[in-house]
């Protein structure tokens, strides 16, 4: 998973951050809510992990902006000093999805983290096969049918295509597709996302004729969904 984490400590943060990259996560670390808060207008996370007491803003109003300006969702992990059965209410009102108060235990943190993510989220974190309408995916050939008919694709091709239907409707960064398709270090430019994105939608036939939209957002990356009138009037931006 690609997880941003904000956290004033660093210390404390070099340690959760330490644990979350030897499961095999991306993990990105902020000191203030600032910084987080300008990147994750950008980007996007798969999960979020943040303190409450920081020294630009509070993590509750962190996560209020979160849920008023963004129009993903994300599933949002506090780890905080803060103990009280009121803070605990308190932070899960403003939108957090889950809780843990510190010292936190490195294997409750990845237990809480998984079952987090699977509340919170349609598909497994497992790769298995599934139907989106007139679309079947098998992840373990990497094969594609479309109304039964089976679509030539390279690997990479696949890739991409599956990990947008499984963030169906959500905006998902160019930085975050290259970690997941391209690998988590990769250094290649996003304009590969962009070709590969054109190459897809063509293949796919992703257009509103056939009841689907593929957008670039301006400055951001792209978002699947199914295509509705109610879409004509967005602020999407096409490149």
């Amino acid at each position: 998973m690609r997880i941003a984490f904000l956290e004033d400590d660093l210390a404390q943060a070099d340690i959760v951050k330490l644990w979350l990259e030897e499961s095999g996560h991306t993990c990105q670390h902020f000191s203030t809510a600032k910084a987080f808060m300008n990147n994750i207008s950008r980007e996007s996370y798969d999960l979020v992990i943040l303190d409450w007491i920081l020294p630009d803003q509070g993590g509750d109003e962190v996560v209020k902006w979160m849920r008023s300006h963004l129009d993903w969702y994300v599933p949002v992990l506090f780890i905080t000093v803060k103990d009280t059965e009121e803070d605990i209410i308190h932070g899960l009102s403003s939108g957090a999805d889950d809780y843990m108060v510190k010292p936190v235990k490195p294997r409750e943190m990845m237990a809480r983290i998984e079952a987090l993510v699977r509340r919170t989220s349609s598909l497994s974190l497992t790769d298995q096969s599934f139907e989106v309408d007139e679309f079947v995916f098998d992840p373990t050939k990497k094969i594609l049918k479309k109304q039964g008919d089976t679509i030539k694709m390279t690997h990479k091709e696949f890739d991409l295509t599956y990990f947008l239907f499984r963030n169906l409707g959500k905006i998902m960064s160019r930085g975050h597709i290259l970690e997941n398709v391209w690998g988590k270090h990769s250094d290649l430019n996003t304009r590969t996302v962009d070709t590969h994105v054109s190459r897809i939608r063509s293949k796919l036939g992703l257009s509103k004729e056939q009841g689907w939209s593929l957008t670039a957002i301006y400055q951001h990356g792209y978002r699947l969904e199914k295509w509705s009138d109610e879409r004509e009037g967005s602020n999407d931006r096409f490149f």
